[in-house]
């Protein structure tokens, strides 16, 4: 990391000490455009990891069924695949000759196919499911630790199911839910393979654009003050995401 902030000072001609690499990528509205495009897919992707592993944690931190183990299984078993395996997996599946639109175009639904990769939402769909295992153990571990009795108490008391997942396992959850969300958001900011893959040539994140600029631009200064923002800001999300944990903890007075 010391070597990574070293270059990015220095000039990338002649070797000299200099804030050229910072102010052009300052001053560059594509690079800008890239860092706001991996906020926003960064953002979507954590919110989609955790709304999805909630209630399937919830299940196998509360169920007692012998399907049980095997639904936990399922939910981690893609891990058992490789990214780029699972990546060609869902570029399979949202191109458009694949299975979503071929089925659609062969019951009518539709004329011409539905632009399901090479976007946004197919980067989103990509790794949500790569990081949907990691908001599951997650949240798993968060909601074990909350004593079942608590909500048995609630329902006695009059309270419906809901209701008591609504004012107590959701309340004494947000460590993990911010959790989830901060895994999410990392994992999705840094990632490389599925935005290359299912975002196409057109669709430039941070961890693509560095690979560019290292490989193809020779331009290592530059990647590495692109790489040092990234690094800044999945640290200034887990900063906000702490506070924002100790702020819910001291309003809902846990």
């Amino acid at each position: 990391m010391g070597m990574m902030i070293g270059i990015s000072f220095q000039s990338p001609t002649e070797g000299s000490p200099t804030l050229a690499s910072y102010s052009r990528f300052f001053s560059n509205d594509l690079v800008l455009a890239g860092l706001a495009r991996t906020v926003v897919m960064s953002g979507l992707v954590a919110f989609c990891v955790t709304v999805l592993a909630y209630p399937l944690a919830y299940y196998l931190a509360r169920s007692t069924s012998r399907w049980r183990t095997v639904i936990f299984a399922l939910a981690i078993a893609p891990e058992l695949a490789g990214v780029v395996l699972r990546t060609y997996g869902w570029l399979i599946i949202l191109e458009d000759r694949g299975f979503i639109n071929s089925a659609l175009m062969w019951t009518g639904l539709i004329t011409e196919p539905l632009p399901l990769s090479k976007n946004l939402l197919g980067v989103v769909v990509g790794l949500t499911h790569v990081i949907l295992p990691f908001g599951v153990l997650s949240l798993l571990t968060s909601l074990q630790s909350i004593n079942p009795n608590l909500e048995k108490s609630a329902q006695i008391l009059g309270a419906s199911r809901l209701a008591a997942i609504r004012h107590i396992i959701l309340p004494l959850s947000v460590p993990g839910i911010v959790s989830s969300f901060l895994i999410g958001f990392t994992m999705a900011a840094s990632a490389y393979a599925t935005p290359a893959l299912l975002g196409g040539a057109g669709f430039k994140v941070m961890a693509t654009m560095v690979y560019e600029q290292v490989l193809f631009y020779l331009d290592w200064p530059f990647a590495a003050v692109m790489a040092n923002v990234l690094l800044i800001l999945m640290l200034a999300a887990g900063f906000v995401g702490s506070r924002l944990e100790s702020r819910l903890h001291q309003k809902l007075h846990l």
